[in-house]
C-alpha cells in the first residue's frame, strides 16, 4: 500500500476518531500553531482535544514508501515538535526510511509507528499510537485491554 503523506495523516486521523471519539476527543488537521524552531509558520497535521478535560496534543505524521529526502526532515521534525509545548507525537509508517533513522525513531519517546489498516481497527500496527494517547489521556484501559487482573494464588 503506498499513500502520500496527505492521505497518511487522514488515515492517522481517521483511527483516531474512529476509536477514541466516543471518549470525547474532537479531532482537527493542519491546525496553524505558532512558530518552527527556524521561525516559521507551523501547521500540526492532526490536533486532538479532550473538552472535558481542556488536554490537547498534537501529532505529526510522516510517511515515506521509498527512499528519499524524508531521512533528512525526520531529526528537524523531532526537534521541532519538542517545542511545541503540548503532548507531541511524531507517527510514521512506510519502508522508505533508511535503517538509521528506523532506529532513530524506534528510539524516540516523541515517535510512534502507526499504520492502521482500512478497517481503522486497533491492532500490532497501532499499538505505539494507542500507548501514546492512553499516557497522555489517562485511558490505561487501552495499555491492559485483553488482560486479566493480577489475582494472589493465580
Amino acid at each position: 500500500m503506498t499513500l502520500t503523506g496527505n492521505q497518511y495523516a487522514n488515515r492517522v486521523a481517521s483511527y483516531v476518531l474512529h476509536n477514541f471519539g466516543h471518549r470525547g476527543i474532537t479531532v482537527y488537521r493542519e491546525v496553524p500553531f505558532g512558530k518552527s524552531i527556524i521561525g516559521k509558520n507551523r501547521r500540526i497535521d492532526i490536533m486532538l482535544i479532550e473538552e472535558a478535560t481542556r488536554t490537547a496534543m498534537a501529532i505529526e505524521c510522516k510517511y515515506q514508501d521509498s527512499l528519499g529526502t524524508a531521512d533528512e526532515k525526520i531529526p528537524y521534525a523531532l526537534s521541532d515538535i519538542q517545542q511545541i509545548g503540548m503532548p507531541v507525537c511524531l507517527t510514521y509508517a512506510g519502508e522508505g526510511f533508511s535503517e538509521g533513522i528506523r532506529h532513530m525513531l524506534a528510539a524516540s519517546p516523541l515517535a510512534a509507528h502507526c499504520l492502521p489498516d482500512v478497517a481503522l481497527a486497533m491492532s500490532e500496527s497501532t499499538r505505539e499510537l494507542d500507548a501514546v494517547l492512553a499516557r497522555t489521556f489517562r485511558w490505561w484501559d487501552i495499555v491492559v485491554r485483553g488482560k486479566t487482573p493480577f489475582r494472589i494464588g493465580s
